[in-house]
Formats: C-alpha cells, structure tokens, sequence
C-alpha cells in the first residue's frame, strides 16, 4: 500500500496531464462503485489501458471507491429498484431482457443498474473536482514545498541526482 501511495504522490508530481489523473480517478470511481464482475467493467479497464491512463490513479480510486460502495449499496439498490419496477419503465427493462447482450449486461440486477447510473451522473462532478484539486495541488502545494531550505538542500546533495539519474 505504501508503494501505491508513492507512485500516486510520483504522479501527482510528474509532468503527466492532470486530465489524465483526472479520468483515472473517474474510470476507478465508476469501476469501484459498480460490482466487480460485470461485462461494463471490463470495457473501462480495456478504455485505462488503450488510453494509457495513470494507472496508479485508477488503482487507487478502484480501491478507495470499492471500500466506499459497500455503504452506499442500500442507495444504490432503492435506485435500480425504483427504476425496474417503474410502471412506465416496464416495456423497455422487458425488450432489453429479452436481448442476450442485455442479459450479459447484467442491468436487470437493482445495484449493477443503480451503482451504475449513479456513477455515471456523478462521473462530470468528480472529474471537474479533481481536476481542480491536482491543478491546485501543482501550483500551490507542490511549489510552496519544493521552496523549503531543507529540499533545496537534499536536492543540491550529489545522492539526489543519482536517485534522478535511476528514477528517470
């Protein structure tokens, strides 16, 4: 877990887009709230791995949203439930339960649907939000803390380069 947390912090402090730390946070959100084992959930870590995303950042936004998704599965279930058992709602659950692709899809089972929806409506406000959290994280923190006296003086230490020579 500690290896996990430096390689997040390496890549809070790389030169690698915050967009893209941003969609690995959302891909993992949507990945960890979700059950696992679904034919949606391969199709993100295919979409994290052609992209070439952060994958230490959806790692660690998979595991931190999994933990998470264990409380908010009783929400998630009221929502799929309202949403299949939905009069109006009836002849489109039973055309696409009828389709072999939609049973696969696994979308008649209450949390598969309302985990998924969920996450997917909240999928803008937590990319705009971390986004805005590595940007400030970039500019503020990371910047006030590379002025400290006693980096500048690790930084300056002939050891520092060696790590900077095998790091790169």
């Amino acid at each position: 877990m500690l290896t996990l947390l430096a390689k997040f912090f390496k890549a809070l402090n790389s030169e690698s887009g915050a967009w893209a730390l941003a969609f690995a946070f959302v891909l993992g959100m949507v990945m960890g709230f979700t059950p696992l084992w679904r034919v949606h959930n391969l199709v993100i870590l295919l979409i994290a791995l052609l992209f070439r995303i952060n994958l230490t950042g959806f790692i660690l936004s998979f595991a931190v949203c999994s933990a998470i998704a264990y409380l908010l599965d009783p929400w998630f279930h009221q929502v799929g439930f309202y949403l299949l058992s939905h009069e109006s709602w009836q002849p489109l659950w039973q055309s696409l339960y009828q389709s072999a692709f939609w049973r696969v899809m696994q979308f008649h089972h209450t949390i598969t649907l309302g985990s998924f929806l969920l996450s997917i409506a909240f999928a803008p406000v937590l990319l705009g939000v971390s986004f805005y959290i590595i940007t400030q994280y970039r500019r503020r923190i990371q910047t006030w803390f590379n002025k400290l006296k006693i980096v500048q003086m690790l930084k300056a230490n002939r050891f520092w380069a060696i790590y900077s020579e095998l790091r790169g």
